[in-house]
């Protein structure tokens, strides 16, 4: 590993759990949730409202911003990696903290993984668990994640609906006594440590990861910090100092705790002296399903508290509609990122892998990424992507180009829908938007600008070649 150089920034990437674009004040004047911590960083810093996840469901996101390459083109052709799967990415993919590490950097990583694991077991078989007995070794070394992939430090409870329900430092668990999750605590059934709180998990990541960046006031060697939050997702559990803060309900009340813990990480860079060298980057894995409650109906914010989290965008969290992966954006560095501006230029988070390289030298390119670094310190930068591929829940492709939308299928494809809509004879087979014209996706064009939506299917099966 080589010094870093003496001025390389620090970078912190925050990357909330389906939070919708209008959620944050800044983006949407008609949120009913206070967010001042991220509206004030926002204006300190550049906003990004054409910035779109890799996919509309998480896993695949966090694929493609460690890697810079697309989720579908591996094993994942739809969905998300579930309880006891294994690792997505390979043993010789380079991600994102591993070329940081060979630039000097010190890496850490708080919170949600779900990028699966390799559970160590009692008789090398796959993991097994049920109420009467497992097979799977708690007090062994778990593989296959954070510090398998370049981070030299990882806390958290993996995915905070998934089990094990209890907490994991570095590659083992913090206890092996286990018992049966009740059925009346939300995610899936598997062993939890006992006296587990589901409404605990977003304070003591935030506080663990807010400590880790105070103790780098010691150090001056530059850190990358990832810190990929577990809100708010399933389970909406806001902490009681944020019960009734928004006008949304708990799920309102869930993302202001959001919005406090990215306040908490600033007054920690700021307590640590890191505040002015540190590049802070924020973002959504994807849209929002907009829950009143864990178990809720989706879009039920909406219709019980007037607030929209997909904000002017058709669709939600899993859909290949803009409000299932077109999200919050911000970019954050000061006196090297111009303050106070906002940007239209197109983005997808697998660029980060690029931007990141690039800021620092690095050699590496990330398959699908596109460096935007220019895009984000210039203060008249402008997006060097022309294009972008979208991937919904349930598998369906769309392909962005300019202020075209051309999408291989009828309906949402998301995963109540991960077929498409069987057209009746003489109906579009797909669907063809203008942005521009029409963001709400509302008049289909397939049938009427055939040249286009023929020139843009060519170009989308291009990319994706076999897959």
């Amino acid at each position: 590993m080589l010094p870093a150089p003496a001025d390389a920034p620090n970078i912190i990437l925050i990357l909330a759990d389906d939070l919708g674009w209008g959620d944050i004040g800044a983006y949407s004047r008609e949120s009913k949730i206070p967010t001042p911590n991220i509206d004030r960083l926002i204006s300190e810093g550049r906003k990004f409202t054409d910035a779109h996840s890799p996919s509309s469901v998480c896993t695949p996101t966090r694929y493609g911003i460690l890697t810079g390459r697309y989720a579908w083109r591996t094993k994942l052709k739809s969905s998300v990696i579930w309880p006891w799967e294994t690792p997505l990415i390979s043993e010789n993919r380079t991600t994102l903290p591993e070329l940081l590490k060979e630039k000097g950097y010190r890496t850490a990583m708080f919170g949600k993984w779900h990028l699966g694991w390799t559970w160590p077991t009692t008789d090398n078989k796959p993991p097994t668990w049920s109420r009467a007995k497992t097979n799977i070794d708690f007090g062994g070394s778990i593989s296959g994640g954070p510090l398998s992939h370049g981070f030299d430090t990882y806390f958290g409870d993996g995915v905070p609906n998934f089990p094990p329900y209890a907490w994991m430092v570095n590659d083992r668990m913090t206890t092996t006594r286990f018992v049966p999750k009740p059925n009346r605590i939300f995610g899936h059934a598997g062993p939890m440590s006992p006296g587990w709180r589901l409404d605990e998990v977003m304070p003591r990541i935030t506080l663990e990861a807010s400590q880790y960046v105070r103790r780098q006031a010691e150090s001056e060697q530059p850190f990358f910090l990832y810190f990929p939050l577990t809100a708010p997702h399933t389970p909406i559990s806001p902490a009681a100092p944020f019960i009734g803060l928004s006008e949304a309900g708990d799920y309102g009340d869930f993302v202001a705790q959001v919005d406090h813990t990215v306040g908490e990480i600033a007054a920690a860079l700021k307590a640590a002296g890191k505040d002015k060298n540190t590049l802070l980057i924020f973002t959504s894995d994807n849209g929002s399903v907009s829950r009143v409650s864990s178990r809720g109906a989706t879009r039920s914010v909406l219709r019980q508290f007037g607030h929209n989290s997909s904000g002017p965008w058709r669709g939600q969290k899993s859909d290949i509609h803009e409000g299932g992966h077109r999200v919050p954006f911000f970019v954050r560095w000061p006196g090297r990122v111009p303050a106070g501006t906002t940007s239209s230029g197109l983005m997808g988070h697998q660029d980060i892998y690029d931007s990141i390289a690039e800021l620092v030298g690095a050699s590496y390119d990330g398959p699908d990424s596109i460096s935007q670094l220019s895009h984000w310190i210039q203060p008249n930068g402008q997006s060097p992507r022309a294009s972008q591929v979208h991937h919904s829940g349930g598998g369906m492709f769309a392909f962005r180009k300019g202020d075209w939308k051309v999408i291989l299928g009828r309906g949402s494809g998301g995963f109540t829908q991960p077929g498409t809509i069987k057209p009746k004879p003489g109906e579009p087979t797909g669907q063809l938007y203008n942005l521009a014209e029409d963001p709400a996706e509302a008049t289909n064009l397939w049938s009427k600008r055939s040249s286009i939506r023929d020139a843009l299917l060519a170009e989308l099966k291009a990319i994706r070649g076999s897959d």
